[in-house]
């Protein structure tokens, strides 16, 4: 059996309450004085000394003298020698500018037309000859007579298709396209000779025949190396949007006079 101060520690570390009866319980042992008195706190016995030894004391040590770090002596060294960059010579050459992207080849087709005395070069809605029967066609016959000329247009030459080559390292921006249309009407109307006007149908017939904008459409213009210009909304635009009709025949009519005259 376990004594009894261990016994108690191990009910308080339980958290068991150990409670003792105020009277006598029935059939219960008799209790013993001893155990009700409290314990006394157990003190462990000094360590035994061996006879014939003597403790000594030793004393400590006393502390080494940390060393003096002497100071770095830095020896000087001779300066990198920085020389000046030579001076460019005379002849040297500059760097070339990069050329610049090529602009991507337009898209159009254009036809040019003879009506009498005067020049057409016309947008193809469709990218192909006019036939008869087209509505566009159709519609440009019907201006035609409205400013009196001619309403049944010979073409000159064939229509223009832009880009000329399919694929390949030849440039065909805008800017060759324009230099190529412009050749092309010069070189045509030279051959007809005696031209009074020439009719500029669609954007890019003004763009690449003459480099003008959206903002002469209805408009007579002189353009160097060209006969007098006069410009016209497409023909698509034209059947799309029939309020434009209205303003070119407004237009027309101030410029008509000398087409009907240039054709007598």
């Amino acid at each position: 059996m376990i004594d009894e101060a261990r016994r108690r520690a191990y009910l308080g570390a339980m958290q068991v309450v150990s409670w003792l009866p105020r009277v006598a319980l029935p059939f219960a042992a008799p209790s013993r004085p001893e155990l009700l008195e409290p314990l006394e706190p157990q003190v462990p016995p000094p360590a035994p000394v061996r006879p014939g030894v003597e403790l000594k004391i030793v004393p400590e040590a006393p502390p080494r003298p940390r060393p003096v770090e002497r100071a770095k002596i830095e020896v000087p060294r001779p300066a990198a020698r920085v020389e000046a960059p030579a001076a460019a010579s005379e002849g040297a050459v500059e760097p070339v500018a990069p050329k610049a992207a090529p602009l991507p080849p337009p898209r159009f087709a254009l036809q040019l037309l003879r009506a009498g005395r005067c020049a057409l070069l016309v947008e193809l809605p469709t990218g192909e000859p006019f036939q008869s029967r087209d509505p566009g066609y159709l519609l440009l016959r019907d201006l035609l007579r409205a400013a009196g000329l001619a309403d049944s247009p010979r073409p000159l030459g064939e229509p223009v298709r832009w880009p000329l080559l399919r694929g390949g390292n030849l440039d065909q921006g805008p800017q060759a396209a324009r230099e190529y249309v412009q050749t092309f009407v010069a070189a045509r109307l030279e051959e007809e000779g005696d031209c009074a006007c020439l009719w500029l149908v669609g954007l890019p017939a003004l763009r690449f025949a003459a480099a003008l904008e959206a903002d002469a459409f209805n408009r007579e213009l002189q353009v160097e190396g060209l006969p007098p210009v006069w410009a016209l909304p497409g023909l698509e635009t034209l059947m799309e949007e029939s309020a434009r009709k209205a303003e070119l025949w407004r237009a027309m009519r101030q410029v008509r006079v000398r087409w009907i005259s240039a054709n007598e």
